[in-house]
This record gives C-alpha cells, structure tokens and sequence, in this order.
C-alpha cells in the first residue's frame, strides 16, 4: 500500500509542477531575473502552496502517527550553519543558471528528457561525490 501511496504522489506532485510551470526553466529563469523581464506568474503557485502545505501540518498535529508509515521523518535539527548555508547558496546558483532544480527535473524527464539529461546526470554525480567526499566547512 505505501508504494501505491508514494507512487501516486508522486505522479500528483510532477503533475502539478508540469501544469503550473515551474518545471520549464525558461519561466523560472524570468521569475527571478526581477531586475529585467519579470515574470511574477510563480510567486502565486509558490503561494498556493502554503494552503495544503499549512492543512498538512495541522492534520500531522492531531495525529500520532502517519497513516502509511511507521512514524514521521523529520528534520532531526532545526540548526542554521555552515552546510546548511552552502548547500543553500550552491542549490539557489544552479537553480538561478538552469532554470532547473531535483523535483522539476525530474518532472522535465517526462516531457522533455534530452534537454534536461544533462542536469540530472550532473545532479546525480553531485549526489554521488559528496557521499563519497562530503564537504567540510566547521
């Protein structure tokens, strides 16, 4: 049942990112280029999502656990540091230059895989070398 569960959320969150835009990188790139071309169409997706995402919040208040898990992952802290600082500004630089960041990407694959490939092979190598070589910055 949870791969059921997990599937079809993530055929409704790829959905969602095709239908409102923010998988194509040229929309992207324009909402936040906010010194020439503007485009303020994603500040009202990125708004709606609040509405779900606050409901969410309240319906795991009431409960004790999921319904289709054991129990909930969270974030095990809520400290602002270093990493956290850089893997920010490094995840804001590609997203500003491509246009792209993991979830539309991923989405793109579907509707457009050769132009997105590139990036989510170098996304994934990334993944892989920081596994393997993770950056030190204390």
């Amino acid at each position: 049942m949870r791969i059921v569960i997990a599937l079809a959320s993530g055929l409704l969150f790829g959905a969602g990112l095709a239908w409102s835009g923010m998988a194509d990188p040229m929309r992207v790139q324009a909402f936040l280029d906010l010194f020439g071309n503007w485009d303020p169409t994603l500040v009202f997706v990125m708004g709606g999502a609040i509405i779900p995402m606050a409901i969410a919040w309240i319906i795991k208040g009431r409960l004790s656990t999921p319904l289709a898990a054991p129990g909930f992952e969270l974030p095990g802290t809520t400290q602002l540091d270093r990493p956290l600082a850089a893997g920010a500004i490094l995840f804001g630089m590609g997203w500003g230059i491509s246009g792209l960041c993991p979830g539309p990407a991923l989405a793109d694959l579907a509707i457009a895989p050769l132009a997105v490939l590139p990036f989510v092979l170098a996304m994934f190598a990334g993944m892989i070398l920081h596994r393997f070589f993770p950056l030190k910055l204390r």
